[in-house]
Parts: C-alpha cells; structure tokens; sequence
C-alpha cells in the first residue's frame, strides 16, 4: 500500500512511526516532513497552499491512501478534493472542517 501523510508535526510524525510497522506498508511518502520523519518516509516538497499540486501527486504515484493531518489542507478542502477524484483519504470533510476551525 502506499501511504502519502500531509503534515510536519509531532502528531504526523507519530502516524508515520505507526504505519512504518505495518506489512501492508509498501511505501510512506510525506508533505511536509521533519527531520525525524524522513527516517521513514519519502519528504515531498509541495507547499501546504497547493492542494491541487497534491492531488496530482496522489494519482501520479497511486496513493491508496492519504493521511491529512495538516489543519490549513483541511479547512481549504483537501479531503472534498481527493474524494471527487475518487482517491481514499482519512480527514475530515470541508464542511466538518469549518466546525473545528470556526
């Protein structure tokens, strides 16, 4: 399976460390990074303001699933993004977001 995380924190961070663990992990790519998390993922350097240059990273390397964790990604609609081009991808919706970010 490959994974693609967006985020730069401790919690992102801490996914990654997780997922790395797991056999169904066949490659963990990440936006955004630290200098931890790419001891275990592939650092992508795509801005955090770009959600359109993520998505077209997502379906040029076949991302089966896509973390956001990044709260900026969220609430400028990311998950809404992906899931209309039929991409997998575990965060809340534009709509959720705007509860959580009000």
């Amino acid at each position: 399976m490959k994974i693609l995380v967006i985020g730069k924190s401790a919690r992102e961070q801490a996914f990654i460390e997780a997922i790395v663990q797991s056999e169904r992990a066949e490659k963990i790519f990440c936006i955004g990074g630290n200098p931890k998390i790419i001891k275990y993922a592939e650092c992508v350097n795509i801005p955090f303001d770009d959600i359109h240059s993520m998505l077209d990273f997502a379906l040029e390397n076949e991302i089966d699933l896509t973390i956001a964790l990044d709260e900026y990604v969220i609430q400028n609609g990311i998950t809404n993004l992906f899931k209309e081009q039929g991409l997998k991808i575990f965060a809340p919706s534009l709509e959720a977001a705007q509860i959580g970010t009000s």
